[in-house]
């Protein structure tokens, strides 16, 4: 085998390694929810799943000394309900949009694990003075004139 054979051929197994690499690692990082009607068509108790909505409004129920927070999650054409022990982030209300971590009890409602809530310009799951939105603004005259928690 000349050398140059040799080096094309250690070249091509280089860049199939990087490919599946990048492969590998783009498939991992994807993050996807099911939506309530998605859910509430096949729900298997016990599994863990990653919940997206707007939070119903009229339903939110929150009990400070017990910690336990319930309300309903909704597409705009399934519903489910959620329950969460601990405090909720401060950007989760009524009207807006969460996600939510947890597994799909045999009760038939949705416990949560972890509540993240929708900004005006992205998800946060953190106090608001720290979070930062996920991609710079497509119109940076608004976030240069902005600042604080709402920015």
């Amino acid at each position: 085998m000349s050398r140059r054979v040799k080096f094309i051929a250690g070249g091509l197994v280089i860049a199939a390694a990087l490919g599946y690499l990048v492969f590998t690692g783009v498939s991992r990082s994807v993050v996807y929810f099911v939506t309530p009607s998605e859910l509430g068509a096949a729900p298997e108790p016990g599994k863990a799943y990653r919940l997206g909505g707007m939070v119903k409004p009229g339903t939110l129920k929150w009990n400070p000394k017990t910690v336990e927070l319930d309300f309903v999650l909704s597409d705009g054409q399934g519903t489910i309900a959620v329950k969460h022990k601990g405090a909720p982030p401060d950007l989760f209300a009524e009207g807006r949009g969460a996600v939510v971590e947890g597994t799909w009890s045999r009760d038939g409602y949705f416990q949560a694990a972890s509540i993240m809530a929708k900004r005006r310009r992205g998800w946060c799951s953190v106090p608001p003075a720290t979070c930062r939105p996920s991609r710079p603004s497509a119109r940076p005259w608004i976030s240069a004139r902005t600042s604080g928690p709402l920015a």
